[in-house]
């Protein structure tokens, strides 16, 4: 079962109706930012199990929350007039820069399309992961739920150069949170270091239901072929809902408002999996992870704790029961 999001009320710094505000703080929490959730969905099965074994070992607890969010601030947009019918929409932004700060000329494309933006100051390449830009990036999400409305099926992550990549990593783990993802010239293969695939359940719901465009640069070549391997990527682990905008004429640098635009089109069109194709797909998947855990099976006597290893870091979450169960029988060996 999924866990359920939910945002704990507090008392919290009011927030302009419209506009933009340079430097928001937030009070709530919410449990799917909690440390030991995050790991759960971030890590590997293995890693997540020994983290939990060196806590315990060493009589440590993971914090609870790993940040105070009246401590943070953000930069929050919100398109002038009165909501959409089924609510705003909503763009967590991920930056590559520390500062909290809406890009210069997006404010007519967001306002267009009806959606919020808001970035996390001292969230950019140089801050932790996991213990800043993920968490960071959901009390962004928590705190605008607790005060607009919003349409779930509008609700994004994106992010910028390094900060797209974060923003793939987030919608990954947080498929029952962001709807989409908008990767502007930065991505990643899947199911691999440093992007692991997250419980089954929340794997299946990111197949099926995640938008995810890709918006980089014609001039941009390092970034254009990382996108041509996530894509191909994403296309292995049977992810359906993938589109390319194109930007012309332009470099490592952020989008224009006109290619911004056409992003947001992108991302408001529901994904489109054919039910057949992705049933082949998962069969397919489900074949290769039984061969290699028979791999396992043969080779108990030695070389079986590397394969499992491995595995660990393709699978991921998809084979969680059956690596713990052979990580059971190998600690249980003489």
């Amino acid at each position: 079962m999924l866990l359920v999001a939910s945002a704990m009320v507090a008392a919290a710094p009011p927030l302009a109706a419209t506009g933009l505000q340079q430097a928001a703080r937030f009070a709530d929490t919410t449990p799917l930012a909690d440390s030991t959730e995050l790991a759960r969905r971030l890590l590997t099965p293995l890693s997540f199990q020994r983290l939990q074994r060196y806590l315990a070992a060493h009589a440590g607890t993971m914090r609870t929350q790993p940040l105070d969010p009246a401590q943070e601030k953000f930069a929050v947009h919100v398109p002038a007039g009165a909501p959409p019918a089924e609510g705003y929409g909503l763009l967590v932004f991920v930056p590559p820069w520390p500062q909290a700060a809406l890009p210069q000329g997006w404010t007519q494309a967001l306002d267009r399309h009806g959606l919020i933006f808001v970035s996390a100051a001292n969230s950019g390449n140089a801050a932790d992961v996991m213990d800043r830009r993920v968490p960071l990036a959901l009390l962004a999400w928590a705190n605008i739920r607790g005060r607009y409305p919003l349409d779930p099926a509008r609700v994004y992550v994106g992010g910028f150069s390094g900060g797209s990549r974060v923003a793939l990593r987030i919608a990954l783990a947080y498929p029952d949170v962001f709807r989409g993802v908008l990767l502007e010239a930065g991505s990643d293969p899947i199911g691999e270091p440093p992007v692991s695939l997250p419980p089954a359940d929340l794997f299946r719901r990111f197949q099926q239901d995640t938008r995810l465009v890709y918006l980089t640069g014609g001039q941009d070549e390092a970034h254009l072929r990382m996108d041509v391997t996530s894509r191909q990527s994403m296309q292995e682990w049977c992810v359906a809902g993938g589109e390319t905008v194109a930007m012309p004429w332009r470099g490592h640098e952020i989008a224009e408002p006109a290619a911004l635009g056409h992003a947001l089109d992108a991302l408001a069109r529901p994904a489109a999996a054919d039910a057949g194709k992705l049933a082949a797909c998962r069969a397919r998947n489900d074949r290769a992870l039984s061969s290699r855990l028979a791999e396992v099976a043969a080779t108990l006597a030695h070389g079986a704790r590397a394969q499992l290893d491995a595995i660990d870091s393709r699978y991921g979450g998809l084979a969680a029961a059956a690596l713990l169960e052979w990580a059971a029988r190998l600690d249980a060996k003489p």
